[in-house]
């Protein structure tokens, strides 16, 4: 493969009358991965498996709409959901005429992908799940106490304690946690989401996206239904010691799709500053062509 196919480029796409950034690197021959983020976060969480992964791949790594590189409207004039937010990227799909990729999830990028699939079965030619949540038994103590009462009523106390996830030590966190060596975790992470997290008016569309994960709970029974009808190519990368995400949530995969196969990580919530070379020679081992 030529030196040009394996730099990563970086693109701006319209969408929806809205700015779509991302990631691409690859031979566009090659067989196709959408890396879709997680909060808080943006396509950067990808920086370094994007070129692990572009030798065998056509690799896309899109900014979700309010996130990263992409427009990030007012909460006056988008309406946050993840339905709107998905629309967006499936958008940029069909723009750049994609029919046939897998879907590499982590986090936020769980509710997105599996409206994907659950809306284009055929198109996905697996699933990667790395602490993207699908099941009720897999959302951990720390989000309950602080998500179900902002999902049963919005209001200024429930607020509050939603405000502490955008906070800057909560993001921090979300990186440090679980990690074999904090030291090895990239400052860069945390100091790049914040500096978005802060923009004037973003805790607003990003309260509504957080109150609105409760549509994601409800639509988990339609997804359960579509694995299991589809059977999709699935491997769940799990860092065992996420506390937003637990262990059972990467279990309750292989109840549906029993040929899941699962790999446990010595790491938390965001895996990739420790565990990038492992990551992509299992993606590479499952999912590259022959």
């Amino acid at each position: 493969m030529s030196q040009n196919h394996l730099a990563t480029t970086y693109h701006f796409a319209t969408v929806s009358g809205r700015r779509v950034f991302y990631h691409e690197a690859g031979d566009p021959a090659a067989p196709t991965i959408i890396l879709l983020h997680g909060f808080p976060s943006s396509s950067h969480m990808y920086r370094d498996l994007i070129p692990a992964l572009a030798d065998r791949f056509h690799v896309i790594a899109p900014d979700y709409i309010g996130f990263g590189q992409s427009d990030a409207p007012a909460a006056s004039e988008f309406d946050y959901t993840f339905d709107n937010v998905t629309a967006h990227v499936t958008g940029l799909i069909d723009q750049l005429g994609l029919t046939s990729y897998a879907l590499y999830m982590q986090d936020y990028g769980g509710p997105v992908g599996f409206r994907i699939f659950n809306e284009r079965p055929n198109q996905v030619t697996g699933l990667i799940v790395q602490n993207a949540n699908a099941y009720l038994e897999g959302v951990g103590d720390m989000p309950k106490q602080i998500f179900l009462p902002l999902w049963e009523q919005r209001n200024e106390a429930t607020e509050a304690a939603a405000r502490g996830f955008l906070a800057a030590g909560t993001t921090q966190f979300q990186y440090t946690v679980g990690a074999q060596n904090p030291e090895a975790i990239s400052p860069d992470n945390w100091t790049y989401d914040q500096a978005l997290l802060d923009r004037p008016g973003t805790d607003a569309y990003q309260l509504d996206l957080l109150e609105n994960y409760k549509t994601n709970v409800g639509a988990y029974d339609s997804w359960h239904a579509a694995f299991r009808a589809h059977q999709p190519r699935t491997l769940i990368i799990w860092g065992r010691n996420d506390p937003f995400f637990i262990p059972a949530g990467a279990e309750a995969f292989q109840r549906d799709i029993p040929q899941a196969k699962l790999v446990w990580l010595d790491a938390g919530h965001f895996v990739l500053d420790e565990n990038t070379t492992q990551v992509a020679a299992e993606i590479k081992a499952m999912f590259a062509a022959e």
